[in-house]
């Protein structure tokens, strides 16, 4: 048996929570051009994570994890990787490595 105040709520949604999810079929963020994520504001035109458009990269120190992520390193770094042998070898170019000698000759 229902009641008046049954009566009154059917039909109507009064939940934040579940039948309310049912209703969330517009997307806000799409892929950015730069990073790649799913953070570039449709209506601002603005990546919520790397700041695209603007020249700078968007990075907080209050975000430890975030720079870890996207800081030096975590790339190909096609520049970096070849600096330290490099730099051990006094920035030689266009040279041939001189001959070591050998263990045979060494002992003799």
């Amino acid at each position: 048996r229902q009641t008046p105040r049954d009566r009154a709520s059917r039909g109507r949604n009064m939940t934040k929570g579940t039948s309310s999810f049912g209703k969330r079929h517009s997307k806000t963020h799409t892929a950015c051009r730069r990073c790649g994520k799913i953070s570039f504001h449709l209506q601002k035109k603005v990546c919520s994570s790397c700041g695209y458009p603007g020249a700078k990269m968007r990075r907080f120190n209050w975000s430890n994890k975030a720079l870890r992520r996207r800081t030096q390193g975590t790339g190909r770094m096609r520049y970096m990787k070849t600096l330290s042998r490099r730099f051990k070898n006094g920035f030689r170019e266009g040279t041939q490595a001189p001959a070591k000698a050998r263990a045979s000759a060494a002992e003799a």
